[in-house]
């Protein structure tokens, strides 16, 4: 898999909605302590004038103080940058994703506690409770570490989350998120963060069982069809 060269141009694509949009997920995110000051990142896939790419977070700054004009928007095709700001140090994790998975259309990176305590251990979250299948998988796992910002950690999460999953956690580090809409990935980051603190503390009392393999693909299964549908009549 290889990345393309980073180039960066002040012109500003348009679509100033999805560009709010960015914002109050990534203000939600914060304000609820998945992410501190400017840490972590979130993202959009989307199309502009300069072709198919995504939005996301710029690099250090404190999400309270963006703007609609902060956000960066970076062509998949060759990496470059738009807008008036340096994007997230994590664009290629971004980037990689979307590369990889074209059905997710939204990513959300956070440092929250819990998920960067277990991430610290090489630690999995696994199945201790039906849950877990939020992520697409029985188990959310733990991508091995590398430097934040690299190729290495982009390539590596690409391969953890595999062709299904929707979320891991990243070594030494925090966690990935991914939806089909931004609402998808700003709730699972939440997801991910709660069970990762439920194991966490059952793990003070000892552990637990854990639901089995047969089981957890029966859950999968449900899971594909979870939730309200919409209906033609409605």
């Amino acid at each position: 898999m290889s990345l393309k060269k980073y180039g960066r141009t002040e012109k500003m694509p348009s679509n100033k909605k999805l560009r709010r949009m960015v914002i109050e997920c990534s203000r939600r995110l914060a304000h609820e302590g998945l992410n501190i000051n400017s840490s972590g990142n979130f993202s959009i896939r989307t199309v502009s004038e300069e072709g198919e790419g995504f939005l996301i977070t710029p690099s250090g700054m404190s999400y309270d103080s963006l703007k609609p004009k902060d956000i960066c928007f970076v062509r998949l095709s060759d990496g470059c940058s738009f807008g008036f700001r340096e994007p997230s140090s994590e664009w290629r994790l971004h980037s990689e994703i979307y590369l990889a998975r074209p059905e997710l259309r939204a990513i959300a990176h956070t440092h929250s506690p819990f998920a960067a305590v277990l991430s610290c251990r090489d630690e999995s979250i696994p199945p201790f409770t039906y849950m877990t299948a939020v992520s697409r998988t029985e188990s959310i796992p733990c991508a091995p570490y590398a430097t934040f910002g690299s190729e290495a950690l982009a390539e590596g999460c690409v391969k953890t989350l595999g062709e299904s999953g929707r979320a891991c956690l990243l070594s030494h580090h925090g966690a990935v998120a991914c939806g089909a809409n931004a609402k998808e990935a700003e709730g699972l980051a939440r997801e991910i963060e709660n069970l990762a603190r439920m194991w966490a503390e059952i793990q003070k009392l000892g552990g637990c069982k854990l639901l089995d393999s047969a089981e957890m693909k029966k859950v999968l299964k449900k899971f594909e069809n979870y939730g309200q549908r919409s209906r033609n009549n409605q």
